[in-house]
């Protein structure tokens, strides 16, 4: 694929920007389209689906701060000489064509393709067939970018209109080459994705998020964090669904008490495990071990009691999606043990899962948090979004 210059890859964004805000209406006329055909009963779904004026905000803010930031395409990450003379640099290079499947976000057609563009790589986007009119319009805004700066848009930016069928034949035998493909959705996208891709695929997007409440907790810190994990945005994949509580905690019938009613004064439906339904004996029982694998997208939270944060370690490690976990203590040794131990992209000491996102962390835009361990876990921002390559000089040097 062609190298493009950083200054006509930042020109491409700033008329991106202008036509994002010039087209604000337009979009959220296609989005409406959108919104009358849906059910908005999914909640999860309706509210990621919505496009208004804060959310074009968000997707201007998205581009310009991918613009700003440094081209991540040939930047040297070694050099050495070796004795037989050969001089060697590894530096950054393209991936070449990314493919994101998504359900339901139209923002994902800007900070996706944003991302892509800036590292050099075409990008095949495809959405979800209940956001088709927002799509389309998103993708009509990043032609009219590229034309103007006199790229051929169809090679750097396609939407793909494809039923399920489809889009497996051409998981299967894709008319191009495919460098990677990223599945951002449930177990079922990406088992999907997984079962017919023929090249890399970087599952992200499956949340299921744990916390633990150590008997060293403080309580305050604790019901606040709780909460906002919780219901600060329930479609979020860095949303809170499970929680343990350590029955050593002073005062821990009380606590679970007082937590559920926390909980459910905003509105959050509770499950107990079999020790916590013995104090709380209206909430739902956990009938199923599904449940505890399960990512709700939903105002609905477990809560579970354990022994020590060791039995802790090991629940998140069978059941969590490994994205984000969060330990509660006051007790920094509790908090190493426990972030070195829980194998998930992002582990927290007395914070809100919901901090796991590009933007919160200082990476900005991102593709997606990956929950994979190659080549990159947590958020995909820019600089992961390329790969590397060997660039070796001699002067008529053979092997022997």
């Amino acid at each position: 694929m062609k190298l493009l210059a950083k200054d006509i890859k930042n020109n491409v964004l700033k008329s991106m920007e202008r036509i994002l805000d010039e087209e604000r209406e337009a979009i959220i006329a296609a989005n409406k389209k959108d919104l009358d055909s849906f059910d908005s009963s999914d909640r999860a779904m309706y509210d990621r689906l919505v496009v208004n004026k804060a959310k074009i905000d968000g997707m201007i803010q998205a581009v310009k701060e991918v613009r700003e930031q440094d081209d991540p395409v040939g930047k040297l990450k070694s050099s050495r000489e070796l004795d037989n003379g050969l001089k060697i640099l590894n530096k950054t290079a393209p991936f070449g064509t990314i493919m994101i499947i998504y359900e339901s976000r139209p923002d994902v057609t800007i900070e996706a393709a944003v991302l892509a563009f800036k590292a050099n790589n075409k990008i095949l986007l495809k959405g979800g067939k209940e956001a088709w009119n927002s799509n389309k319009k998103l993708e009509e805004c990043w032609h009219r970018a590229l034309k103007e700066n006199g790229l051929q848009p169809a090679a750097w930016i396609q939407l793909l209109n494809m039923n399920r069928q489809e889009t497996q034949d051409f998981l299967k035998n894709p008319p191009e080459k495919l460098d990677l493909i990223v599945p951002r959705g449930g177990e079922r996208l990406i088992k999907f994705v997984k079962d017919h891709a023929q090249c890399a695929v970087l599952v992200s997007g499956r949340g299921n998020n744990f916390l633990y409440i150590n008997k060293d907790a403080d309580w305050d810190k604790t019901l606040r964090v709780i909460v906002n994990a919780k219901t600060h945005k329930i479609s979020a994949c860095n949303a809170l669904d499970k929680i343990l509580i350590d029955k050593n905690i002073p005062g821990y019938e009380d606590k679970v008490k007082e937590l559920a009613g926390e909980l459910h004064r905003n509105s959050v439906e509770l499950l107990a495990d079999t020790d916590i339904k013995k104090i709380l004996p209206d909430a739902s029982p956990v009938e199923e071990e599904s449940v505890w694998y399960e990512e709700f997208l939903a105002l609905k939270a477990v809560i579970g009691a354990v022994d020590n944060v060791e039995e802790a370690i090991d629940r998140i490690n069978k059941y969590s999606g490994g994205h984000s976990a969060c330990v509660l203590t006051e007790d920094d040794d509790v908090a190493l043990a426990f972030m070195e131990q829980v194998d998930s992209a992002a582990v927290y000491q007395n914070a809100s899962t919901r901090f796991t996102d590009g933007g919160q962390m200082g990476v900005g835009a991102e593709l997606a948090i990956s929950t994979d361990k190659l080549h990159h876990r947590g958020p995909l921002g820019l600089e992961q979004l390329v790969t590397n390559k060997y660039y070796v000089y001699g002067d008529g040097q053979v092997r022997i």
